[in-house]
């Protein structure tokens, strides 16, 4: 088995970057036919890879949803355990009018605030200057 460190070093997409930007485009009929075209084991290291970036995380729930939990754990160790039980989690409502995304909150206050600055000169530095 291996341990989550060791899956999270394999950096490298485990199918074609064509397929992967297919997956990600797909509605979920499609996307249950391009995964089923996928071995398992690489079906499981995709589902793990997708799962540590963050905008593929909904693309790695599907894909987990199609895996065992043996293969998730034996590429994931506990990400795996913990990406398989998400993947059986009932699939949470998401507002129609963001596409499926998560909402972008911004800040309505300064970041940071700032004394102002205050130039007062005393009269007899200005007065040095001149006759200098």
């Amino acid at each position: 088995m291996f341990s989550s460190r060791d899956a999270f070093e394999n950096d490298a997409c485990p199918v074609a970057d064509d397929l992967l930007g297919q997956m990600y485009r797909a509605n979920p009929n499609g996307l249950s036919l391009l995964v089923a075209n996928v071995a398992p084991d690489d079906r499981a290291r995709l589902a793990l890879f997708c799962y540590k970036r963050s905008h593929l995380h909904a693309l790695a729930l599907a894909i987990a949803s199609s895996c065992t939990e043996r293969e998730l754990i034996n590429f994931g160790g506990r990400v795996g355990s913990t990406l398989y039980a998400l993947s059986r989690e009932p699939a949470r409502t998401v507002s129609a009018s963001h596409g499926g995304r998560k909402p972008i909150t911004l800040s309505t206050k300064p970041l940071a605030t700032f004394a102002p600055i205050i130039d007062e000169f005393d009269d007899e530095d200005v007065e040095e200057k001149v006759t200098v």
